[in-house]
């Protein structure tokens, strides 16, 4: 099942299965579905843009190797507003920092699961996101991160 919804930074198509948010697509593919993970996603997306929401309920099954999961998880513990490496998430990981970046552009769930409060040792790195860069960099702003970009 999919719905799309508009965000501030462009239009998503979310995608679920069996009650859980599966993937997030950057791309606006019509209104969809009424099915109530979804109908929490959108509400919840908004909410977070609204400034009222630091994180996402779930539940989340995206699919993805063990380390994925492990990676996806590490994500989701990195607090609303603030950031990590990625050489410091490949240590806990116990991977390469380039592991982690393309971990990072693979992740299903951008925004559910935050990849971007992953920063390079020198500076932003990538985001897999439509508008790339500028979409972190607007994501790491509304979360109050903005200063850390200095």
């Amino acid at each position: 099942m999919k719905r799309s919804v508009s965000i501030p930074i462009g239009a998503l198509t979310l995608y679920a299965e069996e009650g859980a948010l599966v993937a997030v697509d950057w791309q606006d593919e019509g209104a969809g579905s009424n099915d109530p993970a979804l109908l929490r996603a959108e509400t919840e997306l908004a909410e977070y843009f609204a400034g009222a929401r630091q994180g996402f309920t779930g539940p989340f099954a995206p699919r993805g190797t063990e380390f994925q999961r492990a990676f996806y998880q590490a994500l989701l513990e990195i607090p609303f507003g603030e950031t990590l490496e990625y050489g410091d998430l490949a240590k806990k990981l116990g991977v390469s920092a380039q592991a982690i970046g393309q971990a990072c552009g693979a992740n299903p769930l951008p925004i559910f699961i935050p990849c971007h409060r992953v920063l390079a040792a020198n500076g932003l790195g990538g985001y897999s996101g439509r508008g790339g860069v500028e979409a972190k960099v607007a994501l790491l702003k509304l979360e109050g991160a903005a200063s850390l970009l200095i």
